[in-house]
């Protein structure tokens, strides 16, 4: 009993500690972003952006996310009949989830309503969203690199891809183990406190990297990569800023890998802070960048809020069952849409 008591304690503490940086991280990165931001000159450069850019980058933007429901979909195949709609509205559930919850909580909620929807164990869920991720960290290290042969990357830009490089190859050995030899990572896990549940992540990962499915979900993560570039271009475009396809990739780049880190929902913040890194590489004034970082913001975080809201209301999750959801650690969220 004390054993058990200690060990959620200890969990809280470390939740507590997490949510306390994460927090002084995003209220460090606005001050630092808006500090001398003249609104009073800024915001009347705003009545010139074109609004049909801006209207394409939420679209895209949008896409963006049925294309990730449809690698998740092709990916879960091997392991169950798992339906498009669920996956995009699991997804939608979770970047809600995101925008209102810190630590991006939405991550594990939506691979909790794929495993109740789809029939199978969390676990095996939970495993699929970490494949997604590795698809996506390889993709961005072979980005990081195709940009670094046409501009010069700052050093620490390099030292960053290199440790993602690193995470990246330990996850894809710990994988390649999985599936070339089963049995010994059964044996492994086997002796763990949490045994049963790392046996079936065992099998969901060999089921779902052995199969033909994962080959054609790591060619959908090419173009749910490539989707991501139109938000940003269009955005560019519609404030006129003119800069070279080299800077998308770099913006998108970087902003990928700075709010992977858990932070306030929706990222603000640190989304702010490293859009405007990522532009000043390119010798765009900090006003400038401050003022696209803003829109940018604006156009990927509101329509998302606005879609997963409609997609935890079609799934009866209120705004309340996810604070339960974190709150309890994870508990599952009780929804009249998960019987479905």
């Amino acid at each position: 009993m004390g054993s058990g008591g200690g060990g959620s304690s200890h969990r809280s503490a470390v939740s507590r500690l997490a949510l306390a940086l994460g927090y002084t991280f995003s209220i460090a990165s606005l001050v630092w972003v808006y500090w001398g931001f003249d609104w009073s000159t800024e915001l009347p450069k705003f009545a010139a952006v074109g609004w049909g850019w801006l209207a394409l980058a939420v679209v895209s933007e949008l896409v963006t996310y049925f294309c990730q429901g449809w690698r998740w979909s092709l990916l879960l195949r091997s392991v169950a009949a798992v339906s498009l709609f669920r996956s995009v509205q699991a997804i939608f559930v979770g970047l809600f989830a995101n925008a209102v919850l810190p630590l991006r909580s939405g991550e594990l909620i939506r691979a909790y309503l794929q495993a109740r929807w789809a029939g199978i164990p969390f676990t095996v869920s939970l495993s699929s969203a970490l494949i997604e991720r590795l698809l996506d960290g390889i993709l961005l290290v072979l980005s990081l690199y195709a940009v670094a042969l046409a501009f010069p990357m700052p050093g620490y830009l390099g030292n960053a891809s290199l440790v993602l490089a690193l995470l990246v190859a330990v996850i894809s050995i710990l994988l390649a183990i999985v599936v070339f030899y089963k049995r010994r990572a059964h044996a492994a896990v086997s002796r763990s406190r949490w045994g049963e549940a790392l046996q079936q992540a065992v099998e969901g990962l060999h089921a779902m990297s052995a199969s033909r499915w994962f080959y054609a979900s790591a060619a959908v993560s090419v173009l749910y990569l490539a989707v991501q570039l139109i938000p940003v271009y269009a955005v560019m475009k519609g404030l006129q800023l003119d800069l070279p396809l080299a800077a998308v990739a770099v913006v998108l780049v970087i902003l990928r890998l700075g709010t992977a880190l858990p932070q306030a929902p929706s990222n603000v913040g640190g989304f702010q802070f490293f859009t405007v890194v990522a532009l000043r590489l390119f010798d765009v004034d900090k006003a400038t960048a401050t003022g696209f970082a803003t829109v940018f913001f604006v156009v990927a975080t509101l329509p998302l809020i606005a879609a997963g809201a409609i997609a935890s209301a079609m799934a009866g999750i209120g705004i309340g069952d996810l604070r339960r959801h974190a709150r309890a650690g994870f508990q599952p969220v009780k929804s009249p849409g998960a019987e479905a």
